[in-house]
Order: C-alpha cells, then sequence, then structure tokens
C-alpha cells in the first residue's frame, strides 16, 4: 500500500487526499506536524529536500513529492476515473485553472512565506487577504467561461481538488465574500455534498487538532 506523508490542514495534502478518494485508491496516512515544524526534520527532509507536503511513498520505497507531480502520476498508473480530461482544450482549461492556485495564489500564502513576512515586519494576515483575494477573483473570472456542475463541465477534475482546498484556507487567512465568487461558491458547495470528498476534509483526518 502507497503512504502519503502530509498534514491536515496542508492545502496541497487536501488535494492529493481528494485525488486518491476520488479514484476509491487506499493508502497508508503518514502525519507530518507542520505547526511542530516536523517537515524540517533530518527524516521528511530525505523525502523532501524542499520541507513540504504532501509526499507520496510507493510500494517500492520510490518518493513523488508535489501536489499535480502526484496527481499525474495517479492518473497515469491508475487512469479510472480521470483527474485530467481526455481532449486536449478542457485539459488545458483544468491545467490553467490548477496553475492559477498552485502557483499563482497558494504559494503567497504558505506556512513558509507568511513565518518571513511577519519576521521582517510585515502584517501576514494583509499579505494573505491581498493575493488570496486577487488570485480568486482570476479563479473565478476563468471558471465562469468553462463550468458546469463542476469547474471544467459536469466531471469532477483536479481543477476542483484545487479550488476545494484553496476555499478552505481563504476561510482561515482572509475574509471571503462568497457574492462575489457565485462560480466558485457553487461548485464547492456541490462537491462538498460528494462522500469522496467529505472522506478527504481536513476535519476527517486523524491528525486533525479542533477542526
Amino acid at each position: 500500500m502507497v503512504r502519503l506523508f502530509n498534514y491536515w490542514r496542508s492545502s496541497a495534502s487536501y488535494r492529493v487526499r481528494l485525488a486518491l478518494a476520488f479514484k476509491g485508491l487506499r493508502y497508508e496516512y503518514v502525519p507530518v506536524n507542520l505547526a511542530a515544524g516536523e517537515q524540517h526534520g533530518a527524516a521528511h527532509v530525505a523525502r523532501n529536500p524542499w520541507h513540504s507536503v504532501p509526499v507520496l511513498e510507493l510500494d517500492g520505497g520510490e518518493l513523488v513529492p508535489q501536489s499535480v507531480a502526484i496527481a499525474e502520476y495517479l492518473d497515469e498508473v491508475h487512469p479510472t476515473p480521470p483527474l485530467f480530461p481526455g481532449a486536449p482544450l478542457a485539459r488545458a482549461r483544468v491545467r490553467a485553472l490548477v496553475e492559477v492556485v498552485n502557483s499563482g495564489i497558494q504559494p503567497l500564502h504558505n506556512l513558509q512565506v507568511l513565518q518571513y513576512v511577519k519576521a521582517t515586519g510585515g502584517d501576514e494576515k494583509a499579505w494573505s487577504a491581498k493575493w488570496i483575494g486577487q488570485g480568486l477573483d482570476a479563479l473565478e473570472r476563468l471558471a465562469a467561461a468553462s463550468a458546469g456542475t463542476f469547474l471544467v463541465g459536469d466531471t469532477f477534475t483536479f481543477a476542483d481538488a484545487c479550488l476545494l482546498p484553496q476555499l478552505y484556507g481563504a476561510r482561515r487567512f482572509a475574509s471571503v465574500d462568497p457574492a462575489r465568487l457565485p462560480t466558485l461558491a457553487r461548485v464547492e458547495a456541490h462537491c462538498l455534498t460528494l462522500e469522496f470528498v467529505q472522506q478527504a476534509r481536513p476535519e476527517a483526518q486523524p491528525d486533525a487538532v479542533n477542526p
């Protein structure tokens, strides 16, 4: 059985838990306590020199870090049901939405960045609110052109697996006005009715603290 090194509140970890649950894949949950700094310990740095989660350990001991790489690996090895559409344009739209979150919004309010902003005298809450708000506005405009039941059409994709953790994080770090994000709010509300999504939620994880 594969092992997932992750943390209950990590948005990147949440993405991978959603991907695994969507595909119905079993895995061993291995918590890495980011709040306690376990990601900086020698054991975890050996798994991922970037000092972050998630990391997927395969049956043979091979390690795959980073959420998008893990999702693409899972889709290639376990193609049904797919996280990325087969049609080139739909696939490109999913990847575009994924990248707004993965390389645009989330890196600007992850733990290491916020700790640095605070240490250098900045207001980490104002910093988070600025980039989360700007990013979600862009995501809303992009999604409005592609959404059906989900962000791209009527099938769950990895774009939705990125949306849910980002909105979860946005509520922690910034004030979110759902009226400003009608497409994102509608898709999120539908996703939260799905059993596999509930399985992957932060508060459902064994290392959750005061969820």
